[in-house]
């Protein structure tokens, strides 16, 4: 992972390297989630993927309430504009109770985001969405879906695969297949709208390499 300081040539060149999948708006936990058709796609640069470069993310276009799914060494990563209404869910002491890792206590994310909101703002989660039990894509399903078996759970992402749960933080809930809480990608601001994946702040040492991922 790259340590060198920020240029307007990798700006713009790491912008065109990153893939909008897919997207879902929500109003808030306890809403019905609305799928929105593909945003668009850019292809990314080969030799920067391959060399596992940084992706710089313009969140400013990701409204409250809503989820994108961008690309990152080849990995879904999810990246949610919470709103006040999630993060008021995920401190609650009778969620907290629901779940497996509620203080992320295994090493799946890197020092700076290990806090209730497992990530370095708040409001903005980003999490690699990839299962941690057999490596499937969970769904986005920020209430809870009739059509998914999913008991006493309000709502998060849900494996299709084997039934794993998570909520918007990524924690893994009590009592399914997966064993740990979704990893958090290295990362940091470079503004106040743009987030760089892949890259550590200057503070940090992290290494993605050191979490537990099937």
């Amino acid at each position: 992972m790259s340590e060198s300081a920020p240029s307007s040539h990798r700006s713009e060149h790491s912008r065109r390297d990153f893939l909008f999948i897919a997207t879902a708006t929500v109003a808030g936990v306890g809403a019905a989630s609305t799928l929105v058709p593909l945003l668009g796609q850019m292809n990314p640069d080969a030799a920067t993927l391959a060399a596992g470069g940084p992706v710089d993310i313009d969140v400013s276009r990701v409204s409250p309430g809503q989820q994108i799914l961008v690309r990152w060494r080849s990995r879904p990563i999810f990246i949610t504009h919470r709103t006040d209404a999630i993060l008021k869910e995920l401190q609650k002491p009778q969620f907290l109770s629901l779940l497996a890792d509620p203080q992320s206590g295994e090493l799946q994310q890197p020092p700076y985001a290990k806090n209730w909101h497992r990530s370095v703002k708040p409001e903005f989660g980003v999490l690699v969405g990839i299962c941690t039990h057999l490596g499937c894509i969970p769904n986005f399903f920020p209430q809870p879906d009739p059509s998914q078996p999913a008991a006493n759970w309000p709502g998060g992402y849900f494996c299709p695969c084997h039934g794993s749960k998570y909520d918007l933080a990524g924690r893994v809930f009590q009592g399914v297949p997966a064993p740990y809480n979704l990893p958090v990608p290295p990362y940091h601001f470079v503004d106040g709208k743009t987030i760089r994946i892949g890259e550590n702040p200057e503070s940090s040492t992290f290494d993605f390499g050191s979490i537990r991922q099937i």
